[in-house]
């Protein structure tokens, strides 16, 4: 929890209570489905909570913006946002139904009202009118692209055009090549200059 402290402040007592929550509270879920390796779940805070809120690092959400977070898992990163931002709605959609009942847990344990889970693939939501979409490595940013593209919103509401922000690792040339964008990158270790963020950005493809 003190590494969240490190970086961001301001937090309602109400945020810190959900930020303090969710350790014991995926180490529940995680003996029952597994969604978080047990070697990561020891650093949850900061393998799982910081590295999904440099997302808001580089993007800050507005009162009213809906997100949508493509292959959620366990709630990464929109848990964590959702925590951040109460006046935000947040959709988190998974193909995978355990995951979903995992996040759904989480969510009402720790009395998050601004986010909604649901199991299905992203391309069968009906809603068609996010400002941006938001997700953690679950595939190539090619198909994020194609999958984010259709939902989202034409518009300009922050400093960054509507679009999709995501977190990647490793080499991304090939995959941006692949991809057909062109997308704008920030590397986690200026954000956070921690040992594990090394090789990791957040990647942004704006809706023009």
């Amino acid at each position: 929890m003190e590494v969240i402290l490190k970086y961001f402040g301001d937090f309602s007592e109400t945020q810190t209570a959900q930020f303090k929550a969710l350790e014991g509270l995926y180490q529940e879920w995680n003996e029952k489905i597994n969604v978080i390796s047990r070697k990561d779940i020891e650093q949850l805070y900061t393998k799982h909570v910081l590295h999904s809120l440099a997302i808001a690092a580089i993007c800050p959400f507005l009162p009213g913006m809906r997100i949508v977070d493509i292959g959620t898992g366990g709630g990464f990163p929109g848990i964590p946002l959702a925590i951040m931002y109460p006046e935000v709605d947040f959709l988190l959609v998974d193909s995978i139904g355990k995951k979903i009942k995992v996040v759904q847990g989480v969510a009402e344990a720790i009395g998050l009202k601004n986010v909604r889970a649901i199991h299905s693939r992203i391309e069968d939501i009906p809603q068609k009118d996010f400002d941006f979409a938001v997700s953690r490595a679950v595939a190539p940013l090619k198909n994020l692209w194609e999958w984010a593209k259709p939902i989202i919103k034409k518009n300009k509401t922050t400093e960054l055009a509507n679009g999709l922000i995501c977190l990647k690792g490793g080499d991304l040339n090939q995959e941006i090549v692949d991809s057909g964008v062109r997308p704008s990158l920030w590397d986690l270790e200026d954000i956070f200059p921690k040992e594990g963020f090394e090789e990791k950005f957040v990647v942004w493809v704006g809706k023009k």
